[in-house]
Order: C-alpha cells, then sequence, then structure tokens
C-alpha cells in the first residue's frame, strides 16, 4: 500500500497543472468578455455570451467521449494509428498556443473587446454567441486531446481524469477570485512556469506518439521488419547498435513498466523505461527546438516590460508598470 499515494499522485499532479493552466486561461478570456460586456452597459447580452461558453465546454466533451468510446470498434492497429495522430495534434496544439499565449497576452483585452464592439455594432447579436464559442473552444478542444493523449500514456485514466477535474474547477475558482479582486496573481509568472511545464509535457507526448505509430506499422521501429536484430540474443537490439530503428535503452529492471517511479517519471518528463531511438529523438529535438524558442520569447518579453518597470519609480520617467492587460481586466474592470 505504500506505493499507492505515489502512483496516484503522479498523473493526478501533471493532470492538475494543465487543468489549471488551460481553465485559467479560459476563465480570464470570459472574465475579460463579461467585465465589458457589463462595463458599457449591454448585460442583455449576456445570456448570449455564456450559451457560447456551454456549447463550447460541449463540443469539448464530445470529442473526449468519442475518442474515448469510439476506439473500441477498431483494430489494434488502427488505434494506434489514429492515437499517434491524434496525440501528434495535441502537440501541435500545445506548442501554438504557448507561442500564442507569448505574443498576444498584451493584446487580447484590446482584440476581444474590439470583437464585441463589432458585433453589437452589426446588430449580429449572435456574434457574441460565435465570440464566447471560438475564445474558450481552443482551450477546451486542446485540454481535451492533451488530457486523452496523456490519458493513453499513463494507462491510469481515473487519476489523470480527477487531476484535470481539480485543476478546472481551481482555475474557476481562482479566475472568480480575480474577477473580484480579491486576490492578486503574477500572471505573467504564472504562464511562465505553466508554458515551461507545457513545453516538457508536450515532449513526452509527442514521444508517446512516436510509439503509438511505430506500433501502427506507419514509422519504422522494433515492431517491424526494419528492427536490426541482436545476433546472440535474435531479439530486438538496444543501444547503439540498434540505431535508429531500435530500442534506445531499456532500463526496466531498474524501473519497472508501471511502477510508480516509472509512473511518476512519464508524468512529469515522459519517460519510459523502454524507449525507441525515434522516441529519444522526438523528444529531444522538441526539448532542444521548442524549449529555445519559449526561452527567447520569455527574454524578449522581459526586455519589453523592464522600461515600464523602471518608469514605476520615475528613475527613467516613462509610464507606470503595467500587468498583462489580461491581468489587468480581470483585477480592475471585473470588479465593478
Amino acid at each position: 500500500m505504500p506505493p499507492a499515494p505515489t502512483w496516484i499522485a503522479a498523473p493526478v499532479l501533471a493532470t492538475f497543472l494543465i487543468g489549471l493552466r488551460e481553465g485559467l486561461e479560459a476563465a480570464l478570456v470570459v472574465g475579460i468578455l463579461v467585465a465589458y460586456v457589463s462595463r458599457i452597459g449591454r448585460r442583455d447580452v449576456l445570456p448570449r455570451l455564456w450559451m457560447g461558453v456551454g456549447l463550447a465546454a460541449a463540443l469539448a466533451l464530445a470529442i473526449g467521449a468519442v475518442l474515448t468510446f469510439g476506439a473500441y470498434t477498431l483494430t489494434f492497429e488502427a488505434q494506434e494509428l489514429i492515437g499517434g495522430l491524434l496525440s501528434l495534434l495535441a502537440v501541435a496544439m500545445v506548442t501554438w498556443m504557448i507561442f500564442w499565449m507569448q505574443r498576444t497576452a498584451r493584446t487580447m483585452k484590446a482584440s476581444l473587446e474590439q470583437g464585441v464592439d463589432r458585433a453589437l455594432a452589426t446588430g449580429g447579436l449572435w456574434g457574441v454567441v460565435v465570440i464566447g464559442f471560438v475564445s474558450v473552444a481552443r482551450e477546451g478542444i486542446e485540454t481535451t486531446l492533451l488530457l486523452w493523449s496523456m490519458v493513453q500514456s499513463f494507462g491510469d485514466a481515473p487519476s489523470a481524469l480527477i487531476g484535470a477535474l481539480l485543476g478546472i474547477l481551481a482555475a474557476i475558482v481562482v479566475g472568480w477570485l480575480l474577477a473580484k479582486g480579491m486576490v492578486r496573481l503574477d500572471l505573467r509568472r504564472f504562464f511562465a512556469w505553466t508554458g515551461a511545464f507545457l513545453v516538457i509535457v508536450a515532449a513526452g507526448v509527442l514521444a508517446y506518439a512516436i510509439h503509438d505509430l511505430q506500433e501502427a506499422g506507419a514509422l519504422p521501429g522494433p515492431f517491424t521488419g526494419a528492427a536490426p536484430i541482436d545476433p546472440a540474443t535474435g531479439a530486438v537490439a538496444v543501444g547503439w547498435a540498434a540505431f535508429p530503428f531500435g530500442w534506445a535503452f531499456d532500463v526496466s529492471q531498474a524501473v519497472p513498466p508501471g511502477g510508480p517511479l516509472a509512473a511518476v517519471l512519464q508524468a512529469t518528463v515522459g519517460f519510459m523505461p523502454v524507449m525507441t531511438w525515434l522516441q529519444v529523438i522526438a523528444w529531444l529535438g522538441y526539448i532542444v527546438v521548442v524549449g529555445a524558442f519559449f526561452l527567447r520569447g520569455l527574454a524578449r518579453a522581459g526586455r519589453a516590460s523592464a522600461p515600464r518597470a523602471a518608469g514605476a519609480d520615475g528613475t527613467r520617467g516613462r509610464a507606470p508598470a503595467r500587468v498583462p492587460a489580461h491581468a489587468d481586466t480581470v483585477q480592475n474592470e471585473g470588479a465593478q
């Protein structure tokens, strides 16, 4: 019984952070929209806005249900192929969202408000439904695909889903507290740390996608005729002799697959006790390339905010420091 808490905590912690990050993004967007509509005296369109949000949540749940139950009628190879392709899609969406947030965080408030203004000016109240739907659907679909991919890799759906649900509930509470001005949160730092975590998670999902595609025969690997064979054992080779289509390493004796340590490592860094060379190459390549661009984006944002921070104490005579646009909105406008 002692290992059980660790086994449960690994998927719960990983999916909790994902649910918190993605849920808070959605909560901030909804907070901006609700605060702006209320401020301009058009609370009459709030039901349509909430309708759009509800439709986005329903779409995410429907996609999750199709992915979960639709695979049972497929062959093993088809399941692995679809699982691998969907995991690649999840990685692409997460990567795009990470850099989208870096680029547009400061202009998110203005963009959303302009969209509401256009919808109201043209008399297209259904445009408000569309704004609410699109603003939340992005995070909802991304979260669904990412969580589904992680559940497939963990093989422990209940714990992973509990963690995601707790994270989303926590995001709703935090978003509400921010909107009421009851708490203050350094959102720039929050999204920086969780963005770095998502880079590592996405690298692990990418490695698992490669594994699925190799099992399906879509990519060469240990499960296909391209696998190099160890002449001494007759099994698929392991190590440098197995490069590039065999096993990169096999530490299953030290880290038993399905054990608590394996669960922790897979939930946090995407490590599996037995990995192919293509998986290792994909994992390292993603970490190096995407991580470098992510850190460069953080450095650029830090340089952009430095003059404002310096002006806050009057040392350079510039404008006072500002928090990101979405943080400013939920902390100030939302309290009105």
